[in-house]
C-alpha cells in the first residue's frame, strides 16, 4: 500500500477527474474483504454508500484493516484514510491525526458531502479498535 505522503505528492499534481481517478485506483489497490466479513457488526454507520472494515493483526502485532464499499470513489476514500493507519502498532494507530493526514486533499471541497460523510465514522471505528487493542498489550 502507498504511503499517504506518496499519494498526496500525486494528488497535488492533479486536478479535477484526474483526482477522482486516483482515488478509484487506490480503491482498487485494497487488499480484498472476503464476502463473509461484510456484516453488520463491520459495517460502517452513517455512510451513503455500504461501507465495511475489519481489523486484524499481524503476527508483529501491527492493525491491518480490510476494508471495502459498493461504490468506487467511496473505496478510494477508505484507502486513504487506510494509508494513515495501515501496518503499524495499535498506540500508534489510536493517537495518528487521521484528520490532519487526510487535510491537504480538501475532500470536503473536492467531492460531494454524501461521500464525505462518513469518513468521520470510519476513522472514529479505526482509533475505538487501536484503543482497545493496545489497552490490551
Amino acid at each position: 500500500m502507498r504511503t499517504i505522503d506518496d499519494i498526496r505528492e500525486e494528488y497535488e499534481f492533479l486536478e479535477g477527474d484526474e483526482r477522482y481517478r486516483l482515488l478509484i485506483e487506490l480503491g482498487r489497490e485494497l487488499d480484498p474483504m472476503p464476502p463473509a466479513l461484510k456484516t453488520e457488526s463491520t459495517q460502517v454507520k452513517g455512510c451513503s454508500a455500504a461501507v465495511w472494515v475489519y481489523p486484524t493483526q499481524t503476527e508483529d502485532g501491527r492493525l491491518h484493516f480490510l476494508a471495502d464499499s459498493n461504490a468506487a470513489i467511496t473505496k478510494g476514500i477508505i484507502a486513504l484514510v487506510l494509508a494513515a493507519v495501515q501496518d503499524r502498532p495499535a498506540d500508534e494507530v489510536r493517537d495518528t491525526d487521521v484528520e490532519g493526514a487526510l487535510e491537504p486533499f480538501d475532500l470536503k471541497n473536492q467531492l460531494s458531502s454524501n461521500r464525505t460523510q462518513g469518513v468521520p465514522n470510519m476513522i472514529a471505528l479505526i482509533r475505538e479498535t487501536a484503543t482497545r487493542i493496545a489497552a490490551q498489550d
